[in-house]
């Protein structure tokens, strides 16, 4: 049977990017009945997949007339590779879609990963005084575009009451975790390693994460901080950088290259605790960020910005100590560090070795701990693309 040809394309995700190659990438072409083509921003680290065709874009700056150009080159390999299918993972490659769409009679998705109306009001991604054109400029070409699409994705369920344009043509597709086969957590002894994996910004609390980091190496001079993944603004990885030179306790990996989100589960096997530290704004409150996914799924303890709806997602799996981040006093989260036990009352059917202690703990009840792996999202897509065709 001839396989349906389906293309994933991106502007600024690398092609072999966690959502859109490992996740739906490779769930779709593990089916058996699909071609995948992925097109994406060249990865800066090696990828191999034989089911998976892979389609680099020239490398470009952030802001820059080549990023532009990029669409162009988009458009031509996906005339080139003729999808039945194509999903766009950003708004930049909108116009496109609609193209094939018109020109070929392709049907297109939209992958929505960000409300980008929201998160150009309310980061510093642009000045302050063009952010509302921008993002009406931006939301007006959403609610355009919208009929020309077969379905919209959902990464996250708030999407679903802040998106107006999507009507009733969506599916929720969260961004959960897709575990390695035979991951296994080997926790650091020498020291207390703490993690701040993912998008590296002021947005994503990367400054709130070193400043409780150095409170913390202040009182225990176990702790260290590893900072892993992408910072696109120089000018917040020059600050990055200097609070690394200054505090051999802090180590970046990453910074101004791309990050293989292997390097990013290593990290969470060896971790102690994983940081999650966002400053709440108006474009993250109702968010679910992907690491707290990861950090569950894996069981890494956490400690945790006391945000109601992050709280409430790692209750159930006792995975979290809640910190504030305006709270001057560190010694609470410390004695907890040490003496707390964690993931006692989950369910998994996978064996954990206990953070501090090194002692093995046999889990039990898999249906909670599945809920937070990519697996039990898997299923709706591949529903979802066998209805549309």
């Amino acid at each position: 049977m001839k396989k349906r040809r389906i293309v994933l394309a991106s502007i600024l995700k690398p092609v072999n990017d966690t959502r859109m190659f490992e996740k739906m990438g490779v769930s779709l072409a593990q089916s058996g009945q699909y071609e995948v083509h992925i097109i994406g921003y060249p990865s800066d680290s090696s990828i191999g997949d034989p089911n998976v065709h892979f389609h680099p874009l020239p490398r470009f700056k952030r802001l820059s007339i080549a990023r532009v150009i990029a669409r162009i080159k988009a458009l031509k390999f996906i005339i080139e590779v003729k999808p039945e299918l194509l999903i766009v993972t950003t708004h930049e490659l909108l116009e496109v879609a609609i193209l094939i769409r018109i020109l070929f009679g392709t049907k297109i998705i939209y992958d929505i990963q960000e409300n980008y109306w929201r998160n150009i009001l309310f980061t510093d991604a642009f000045p302050k005084i063009i952010r509302p054109l921008i993002a009406l400029f931006v939301r007006l070409k959403e609610w355009m575009a919208s009929p020309f699409f077969s379905q919209f994705l959902l990464a996250e369920k708030c999407y679903e009451n802040e998106l107006g344009f999507i009507k009733n043509k969506f599916a929720v597709i969260e961004n959960k975790c897709k575990v390695p086969p035979g991951f296994q957590r080997k926790p650091n002894k020498e020291f207390i390693e703490l993690i701040f994996t993912g998008t590296i910004a002021e947005s994503t609390g990367i400054f709130q994460a070193i400043t409780l980091a150095k409170k913390l190496h202040a009182a225990e001079s176990k702790i260290r901080l590893t900072i892993i993944g992408y910072c696109s603004r120089q000018k917040v990885l020059l600050q990055i950088e200097d609070e690394v030179s200054k505090n051999p306790f802090i180590r970046l990996i990453g910074g101004k290259n791309l990050v293989s989100h292997s390097v990013i589960m290593s990290a969470i096997a060896t971790a102690n605790f994983g940081i999650i530290s966002y400053p709440i704004s108006r474009h993250t409150e109702n968010r679910i960020p992907t690491k707290l996914y990861e950090y569950l799924a894996c069981q890494l303890p956490i400690l945790l910005q006391n945000h109601k709806p992050w709280i409430e997602t790692s209750k159930p799996f006792d995975a979290a100590i809640e910190i504030n981040l305006e709270q001057s006093h560190i010694e609470p989260i410390l004695k907890q560090i040490f003496i707390r036990s964690f993931y006692s009352n989950i369910s998994s059917t996978k064996v954990r070795e206990d953070t501090n202690s090194g002692h093995h703990q046999n889990l039990v009840n898999s249906n909670v701990y599945d809920t937070l792996t990519w697996q039990y999202e898997e299923g709706k897509i591949l529903d979802m693309v066998n209805n549309i065709f």
